[in-house]
């Protein structure tokens, strides 16, 4: 009897003192956010309505944006802007860039991940890093040893490729891609060999599974009332998160010194053809504003750049393909007119070794289709900026300093007033003039980003993506497992496919099982 009436009494006040907090939240979000001024956009929700919708988010934000190109939702500290208004995101991006940063919001959610990398910093830091990743993105060098790479890459994937189609086994081609992608931009970007195709080590498969679930629990919290709680107290998505960030951190502090290991037996050698080494080299001209750690925020940076944007993009290609044989024959016709087979006989080696600049920069049908995939599915769904100052955007609204500005790469593909009336048919004619490639404005695409923070590396994108496609289509038809399943997306940075992509071959002509 004494316990009890001493514990409801407990209960009691803990109640009503999380009844007085919830008040007090909503009293804050609601609170002198204009929410009936016509001068501001209509508000939808709140920031936390998304947690009803976190597994179909882009399709929730979607619906919303076919009646309300620009809409808001409310968060306790400010308002956060979605829009699909192509002048919107022009004038956030590019006019008025200087008065729109990513925001302490978005930098408190990503830094854990990111730290300092290129995609969450602001001002100095972001031009540096801008600067010299511009630098060598531009060079020559850079250009013909990652095409080399690629080229590589990819014909190690076609021999994976051929032992399934060989047993007539079902994949998960994302898992593949994924796999292949890694080895390119740790090749590239930072000169280690991975090996995650040819059989990669426990510590290799261990990193990238704490990758891709850090990507998606730091999402999360856009939509996780209590994420600082959970962080400080070290519960939940974040004890889970804090796990996978050390793993993460322990790989890749291993890569940066072996690498400057590398380094100094190679002394003053000019053959520096990865980006990591000449971001290493530039360290030790300012040690203080690029330590391990800055390096470690780079590499992740260029990681999620290089790894999960063209492997996810070319998951999607793929399931698209399996949907739409046609396109699937007219690409590999393509190839066909475009590359120097020497007959049906051609090996996986003398087939790649055919893959040259001119010969993948006459692929117009291929690029087209890329692109339509990106449009339909883009790599980063949602991206935006935060305002620094009171503003008013091109649309008439207004937003106050402080307020975020989103754009919904994956709701514009799907807007008839942006697209047409066949916005979301698969089409990729829809991209040319004459069977020649015509892009469209950035501000309308936006799946490279736009303005002076458009991708540094889309050109490099899309000839790996070529130049895996041609490789894979010229040698197999592929088909879907299931033609049944259901295809959805992981809600995350990146548009990844949920549970993967598993497909199935048949060889073409063309191809010897002696290349296995």
């Amino acid at each position: 009897m004494n316990f009890f009436s001493y514990i409801i009494p407990v209960v009691a006040t803990a109640l009503f003192l999380l009844f007085i907090s919830f008040c007090l939240l909503l009293l804050k979000i609601f609170t002198g956010k204009s929410i009936k001024n016509p001068q501001f956009p209509p508000v939808i929700g709140t920031v936390f309505d998304q947690l009803f919708y976190f597994n179909n988010l882009y399709d929730y934000q979607t619906n919303i944006a076919r009646k309300h190109q620009t809409f808001r939702l409310l968060s306790p500290s400010q308002s956060e802007y979605y829009t699909t208004d192509s002048r919107n995101i022009e004038y956030i991006l590019k006019t008025n860039f200087d008065n729109y940063n990513k925001g302490e919001n978005n930098q408190a959610i990503s830094r854990d991940l990111f730290g300092q990398g290129i995609f969450v910093v602001d001002g100095n830091k972001w031009r540096q890093q801008r600067k010299l990743a511009s630098s060598e993105f531009s060079t020559r060098v850079l250009r013909d040893f990652s095409c080399a790479t690629f080229r590589g890459n990819a014909a190690k994937l076609a021999r994976i490729v051929s032992k399934f189609t060989i047993t007539s086994q079902t994949f998960d081609i994302l898992d593949l891609l994924m796999r292949s992608s890694l080895d390119s931009i740790f090749k590239v970007g930072f000169g280690v060999e991975l090996n995650c195709l040819g059989g990669s080590t426990e510590k290799v498969s261990t990193f990238i599974k704490a990758f891709d679930d850090s990507n998606e629990l730091v999402y999360w919290r856009y939509a996780d009332l209590f994420w600082r709680i959970k962080r400080f107290l070290n519960i939940g998505s974040e004890a889970t998160l804090k796990k996978n960030i050390k793993v993460i951190d322990d790989f890749v502090y291993e890569v940066i010194n072996s690498k400057r290991k590398m380094l100094s037996l190679q002394g003053d050698s000019n053959e520096k053809e990865d980006i990591l080494s000449r971001f290493i080299v530039a360290s030790e001209n300012g040690p203080e504003n690029m330590d391990d750690k800055y390096l470690r925020d780079i590499i992740l940076s260029f990681m999620i750049a290089g790894k999960d944007t063209t492997a996810v993009t070319l998951s999607w290609f793929f399931y698209i393909l399996c949907k739409h044989p046609l396109v699937q024959e007219k690409i590999v016709q393509e190839v066909r007119e475009v590359v120097d087979c020497n007959g049906n006989e051609t090996s996986i080696d003398e087939f790649v070794s055919n893959l040259t600049d001119a010969a993948i920069d006459k692929m117009h049908y291929l690029h087209a289709a890329l692109t339509e995939t990106l449009r339909l599915y883009p790599a980063v769904p949602v991206d935006g900026k935060c305002a620094e100052v009171d503003d008013t955007i091109p649309d008439g609204y207004k937003l106050r300093k402080g307020d975020g500005m989103y754009y919904i790469a994956y709701s514009m593909g799907r807007m008839t007033y942006i697209w047409g009336d066949d916005a979301e048919d698969f089409r990729p004619e829809r991209w040319l003039n004459n069977g020649v490639f015509q892009p469209e404005s950035p501000f309308k695409f936006v799946a490279f980003h736009a303005g002076p923070r458009i991708c540094l590396g889309k050109d490099f994108a899309y000839r790996q993506m070529k130049i895996v496609a041609m490789v894979l289509l010229h040698l197999f038809r592929f088909k879907l497992a299931d033609e049944d399943k259901k295809v959805t997306y992981r809600t995350m940075f990146t548009l990844h496919i949920s549970g993967g992509l598993h497909v199935g071959t048949v060889s073409r002509f063309g191809f010897r099982s002696s290349d296995i």
